[in-house]
């Protein structure tokens, strides 16, 4: 007799042995002869291994993986760790400056010394009438004031033509570069800028779209904490 159809069974398929060996964890235990005869291809030379063998080739690869993630994070905490004393040290030096009028020279040289940037320069305004005559006080445009007060966080990015860029030594040799705003409090607050450092490389990747801010974003409020003096 003829079975109808809608009573076939379905054939089993991959899917439903994984899924009786995950709900059935006591199967090897039961039947250790199969564990020990099952045999699978290694990834290193295609040659037939042990289950057992196969699974401790996986483990000593996540093992590996873990390691290198391991020495990723140390590497990534001794760079962050040297760039911190980098910026503690750049911060005594500006607190330390007598003379208020030195503290943009202070500011410049200290990142081109310490931080390894071949160029930097800033430009200041709303100064007190004291600093007014400054080279540091001229040239920057209405335009690049109303550009520094729209950065709430560093911009890092290859060389568009910004004006900010003019201001630096060597304009014409910059691939990339980053522009911290200076204002009063935190770099994110909605207080307009009075200044704008600009941080120039030769290196295109030297100041990349994708890296992280937070230093700075630090270094650009320390640096308007102390050339605040100059207001």
């Amino acid at each position: 007799m003829t079975i109808p159809h809608s009573t076939q069974v379905p054939p089993i398929t991959e899917d439903d042995i994984a899924e009786f060996l995950a709900q059935t964890p006591g199967f090897f235990e039961r039947h250790a002869e199969v564990l020990a005869s099952v045999q699978i291809t290694s990834p290193h030379g295609q040659r037939a291994v042990s289950l057992q063998e196969r699974q401790a080739e996986m483990l000593r690869e996540k093992i590996k993986g873990l390691e290198q993630r391991i020495m990723e994070m140390v590497r990534n905490s001794n760079e962050n760790a040297a760039i911190a004393h980098k910026i503690h040290r750049w911060t005594r030096e500006l607190a330390e400056a007598r003379n208020p009028s030195s503290l943009p020279h202070v500011v410049e040289e200290g990142i081109r010394r310490l931080f390894d940037v071949p160029q930097a320069a800033l430009r200041l305004w709303d100064v007190a009438p004291t600093y007014a005559g400054a080279a540091y006080a001229q040239g920057a445009s209405e335009d690049a004031r109303a550009f520094a007060s729209s950065l709430t966080m560093p911009f890092c990015g290859p060389n568009l033509g910004f004006e900010p860029t003019a201001w630096l030594p060597d304009a014409s040799q910059v691939q990339s570069l980053a522009l911290l705003p200076l204002r009063e409090g935190a770099i994110d607050s909605t207080e307009p800028a009075f200044g704008l450092l600009v941080l120039g490389s030769a290196d295109p990747h030297r100041f990349d779209a994708a890296m992280g801010t937070d230093f700075l974003a630090r270094m650009a409020e320390l640096a308007s904490g102390a050339l605040s003096r100059l207001r």
